[in-house]
C-alpha cells in the first residue's frame, strides 16, 4: 500500500496515477473537508491530523511500502513530520511539489512571511484582500485594524476556517467564503466590489489560481503581495514537479 498525503487539487490526479502501479492508495488528509480523491476502487481515504509517531504507526498498521507527500507547498510542519516518520519507518518518502508561477522579475511585492506582508499592506493604506487561507489571519487582523484599514479574507467553507476567523477576530461580513481556484473574472469582480487596493497571495502554483489572481489584480490596478515559499529542510528521497516522473520513481522504489 502507498500512503499519499493530500488535500490539494492535485490529490485525485496523484492518487489515480499511483493506483496504476497496482498498489492500494491510502489518501491521508488533515480534515474531512470534501475532496476529490478519484474513483478508482484501489483508492481509500482517512482523515485526521497525525504526528510523527502516528504516521509511523499507520505505516506499520497498513504495511505501507512508499510514502508520497503531495500536500500544499506551505505545509512546512507536515513536510518535516512526514519525512521524519518515513525515515524512522525505513521506507522511501517522495515529494510532489507544484511548480511556481511567479518570479522575482514580476512587478510584485515579495516577502518572506505574513508579518512582512501585513507591514507592507499597512504602508499601502488601501483595502486588503487576503487569499492565503485562514491559518495566518492574526498578523493581518491585528495590524490592519490598528490602522483602520479594511481587511477581507477569502477562506474555505469549513468549520476550521470559521473557528480560525473567530479566534483572529475577523468579522463575518469581512469573510469571503468559497472554494477555489477562482477565475480571473471572479477575482476581478471581488476586487471591484470591495474596492480592494492590494491582494495578498501565496506562491501556490497553477492549481492555486495564482496566475488568475495576479492577472485580475493588474487589470483592476490592484497591487499584489506574494508570500514566498518557505525553504524546506531536506528529508525526502526525491522531489518531483512532474507526476509521471514521480510514478516512475515509485515503481522502482524497493518494497
Amino acid at each position: 500500500m502507498i500512503l499519499l498525503f493530500g488535500g490539494t487539487s492535485e490529490t485525485a490526479e496523484l492518487a489515480l496515477a499511483l493506483a496504476q502501479t497496482g498498489e492500494q492508495i491510502l489518501v491521508s488528509t488533515a480534515t474531512d473537508a470534501p475532496l476529490d480523491i478519484g474513483d478508482h476502487p484501489a483508492i481509500l481515504r482517512r482523515c485526521g491530523r497525525l504526528d510523527r509517531l502516528g504516521i509511523v504507526a499507520l505505516i506499520k498498521e497498513k504495511s505501507i511500502c512508499v510514502v508520497v507527500d503531495g500536500s500544499h507547498p506551505y505545509a512546512v510542519e507536515l513536510h518535516a513530520t512526514v519525512a521524519a516518520a518515513a525515515q524512522q519507518a525505513a521506507i522511501p518518502c517522495l515529494r510532489y511539489q507544484r511548480k511556481t508561477v511567479v518570479t522575482v522579475e514580476d512587478d510584485l511585492f515579495f516577502v518572506v512571511d505574513h508579518q512582512a506582508a501585513a507591514v507592507i499592506a499597512v504602508e499601502l493604506e488601501v483595502p486588503v484582500l487576503l487569499t492565503t487561507g485562514s491559518r495566518q489571519l492574526s498578523p493581518y487582523v491585528e495590524l490592519l485594524k490598528s490602522h483602520n484599514i479594511p481587511l477581507y479574507a477569502r477562506v474555505l467553507p469549513h468549520t476550521e476556517s470559521e473557528y480560525a476567523c473567530d479566534q483572529a477576530g475577523l468579522p463575518s461580513e469581512n469573510r469571503i467564503v468559497g472554494r477555489g481556484p477562482f477565475s480571473e473574472a471572479e477575482n476581478r469582480e471581488l476586487i471591484r466590489s470591495k474596492g480592494i487596493g492590494v491582494l495578498i497571495t501565496k506562491d501556490s502554483g497553477t492549481r492555486g489560481g495564482v496566475a488568475e489572481k495576479i492577472s485580475a489584480a493588474r487589470q483592476e490596478n490592484c497591487q499584489v503581495i506574494v508570500v514566498q515559499r518557505p525553504v524546506e529542510e531536506q528529508g525526502y528521497n526525491q522531489v518531483f514537479t512532474d507526476i509521471d516522473d514521480l510514478i516512475v520513481a515509485v515503481n522502482v522504489s524497493p518494497p
